[in-house]
């Protein structure tokens, strides 16, 4: 009899408690969302204004140095490996107002790169190119100087974009400097030619444009 007893409470106690529980609402997940994550191309192009110094010495005696400035357009195009290093590929003719000369130049450089902040982006430019000087004496006379060699030069690049997305790419040094999809400004120096040729021809170049970085 106890027995019943004992098996008969047990059971109405499950009976009480199932009956109690279809009354709690069930407890649901949080869902979170999840980032989408941006994976971009670490090439960049850019398009700009040059504008082409020269000295060279005089072909008269004594120890006089001409000196002309040209105009004209320069196209580059770059990949970043990090956020240190890059490389970028440089083709620049300068023929606009020209006095005596024209400055043609192609050049493949390293590109050392230092972040200032989320904007701003220095660099360095340590390669090697060919630099085509055509002279026109304006005495029926014109001659050529061409010269493979060493360059350098540097600058600085401001990237424009509006990018709130900092943590979502998949290399870290995007979004940083001019590093992230968007367009940007740049401005720098180039040094082309010390002293070559028989008149000791120095070609220097500033030059300013946009870039786009995909």
């Amino acid at each position: 009899m106890k027995i019943f007893i004992t098996l008969t409470t047990i059971m109405a106690l499950a009976v009480s408690t199932y009956a109690g529980s279809k009354n709690v609402a069930p407890i649901e997940a949080e869902v979170v969302p999840v980032p989408a994550v941006i994976n971009p191309i670490p090439l960049y192009l850019g398009i700009g204004l040059i504008a082409a110094g020269l000295s060279r010495d005089c072909p008269c005696s004594g120890d006089t140095r001409l000196k002309d400035m040209t105009y004209g357009g320069i196209l580059r195009a770059g990949w970043d490996f990090n956020n240190y290093v890059g490389v970028e590929a440089r083709a620049l003719k300068g023929t606009l107002e020209d006095d005596f000369s024209k400055t043609t130049h192609y050049g493949l450089y390293l590109k050392p790169q230092y972040h200032v902040s989320d904007a701003v982006n220095i660099y360095g430019l340590l390669g090697y190119g060919r630099t085509t000087v055509d002279y026109n004496n304006h005495n029926g006379r014109s001659s050529t100087l061409s010269s493979n060699g060493f360059s350098y030069g540097g600058g600085l690049e401001y990237d424009l974009s509006d990018d709130t997305s900092l943590e979502q790419y998949t290399r870290d040094f995007d979004g940083q400097g001019d590093q992230e999809k968007g367009w940007g400004l740049w401005a720098d120096y180039q040094h082309l030619l010390n002293d070559e040729g028989k008149f000791n021809t120095d070609s220097n170049i500033f030059s300013a444009g946009v870039t786009f970085d995909f």
